[in-house]
């Protein structure tokens, strides 16, 4: 009999990422330029990575936030919006538009 599996395919591909390799719990950190700052350094030390560092590192960090959902507080949620913008100014990128 096959074993049942109870975690899911986007936790695991949070916790193995082909394209990279994640500090445990970046996603938890409580400053969003500590997360921003982790993905950068990931993103820029991973030889497995099929896009640019900036793109890597975002993808990650929006995966995270669309798979997550309703299971994160609005706090967290800000806060991983946040670590967006910090990642944009740490790659030099422009500014999210306001909406």
């Amino acid at each position: 009999m096959a074993q049942h599996k109870t975690r899911k395919w986007s936790q695991d591909v949070t916790e193995h990422s082909d394209a990279l390799d994640l500090k445990e719990g970046v996603f938890a950190e409580a400053d969003p330029k500590k997360i921003a700052l982790s993905l950068k350094q990931s993103a820029e030390h991973s030889d497995r990575r099929k896009s640019s560092p900036y793109r890597s590192a975002m993808s990650m960090l929006t995966f995270y936030i669309n798979r997550a959902g309703d299971k994160l507080s609005e706090a967290q949620h800000h806060r991983l919006e946040a670590a967006k913008d910090e990642l944009r100014a740490l790659f030099d990128r422009p500014a999210r538009k306001a909406r």
